[in-house]
């Protein structure tokens, strides 16, 4: 088994950036789900609400982080790297979780706004800002940026195809908005991964991941749909919640910041630590 694709997600559910070698650090991979956008009302905005979002195209540039519009001649959006970390803060909310945010600014939350036509607001979270996994599931010390969870999500190949078999029409791995893909083994495989090891990194399995509407959007045109959630729930349902892919996390050794994951790197699924 071998890592395939990387992907990070700076803007939560905004689309996803496809990565070669990325940095690993206690949050999840370089720049994953470190911005957030608001509404109105204050609440945290996803795809669920908003399948437009997926049109939003964040890029990696020398000058920063580069926004576009896949289908709007909007001006793209170039907000620097890191984002604000002196700013005044402001409490925002991820589900049951309250953590301190820092306003990005008025040219952001203008473009944004214009994007998506509506009102808008986005705000970062600075490096001191600690998001602590749920005891339900979390080990201390585990952190997150502005994922629902988790700093991790990995998915096998072999489980797509499986999926896909069932399929009239073969979904995208986009769809289930994978931080790590890898080839090889068994279809599900990862669900029951503990402790394995990408390279020479070490990773926890936490749990499967429970699946929403959101992978029913076309990440391409922004377009819902009824699949795969509904061929997915007749076979993989466990309880109330719909399960494809694996929330991982990396466990560090004392003093280590970050690690490095690419394409390439070979996948253990047993790792004695």
């Amino acid at each position: 088994m071998q890592i395939t694709a990387l992907y990070t997600y700076p803007i939560k559910s905004l689309a996803g950036i496809p990565l070669q070698n990325a940095a690993l650090t206690a949050r999840g991979l370089a720049y994953d789900r470190r911005w957030m956008l608001l509404g109105h009302d204050g609440r945290f905005l996803t795809q669920r609400e908003l399948p437009q979002m997926a049109l939003l195209q964040p890029e990696l540039t020398a000058g920063g982080l580069r926004i576009h519009h896949r289908s709007r001649q909007l001006v793209p959006l170039l907000l620097p790297l890191p984002g604000p970390e002196p700013a005044p803060r402001l409490d925002v909310q991820v589900w049951d979780d309250f953590c301190p945010a820092a306003p990005v600014g008025e040219e952001a939350d203008g473009w944004f706004s214009e994007a998506l036509q509506m009102q808008c607001r986005l705000v970062y979270m600075p490096e001191d800002v600690v998001r602590p996994l749920s005891p339900a599931y979390g080990q201390p010390g585990e952190i997150v940026g502005f994922a629902d969870s988790c700093p991790l999500l990995v998915i096998g190949e072999a489980s797509l195809a499986e999926l896909n078999s069932r399929l009239a029409s073969p979904v995208p791995m986009n769809r289930f908005r994978p931080n790590i893909v890898f080839s090889g083994g068994r279809a599900f495989e990862e669900d029951g991964w503990e402790n394995f090891y990408i390279g020479s990194v070490p990773l926890r399995g936490i749990r499967p991941c429970g699946r929403c509407q959101v992978v029913n959007i076309a990440q391409e045109t922004g377009q819902p749909g009824k699949e795969p959630l509904r061929t997915l729930s007749t076979y993989r349902q466990r309880g109330h919640k719909i399960l494809f892919g694996l929330h991982a996390a990396w466990l560090p050794q004392p003093g280590e910041e970050t690690a490095r994951l690419k394409v390439g790197d070979v996948v253990g699924n047993q790792l004695a630590i």
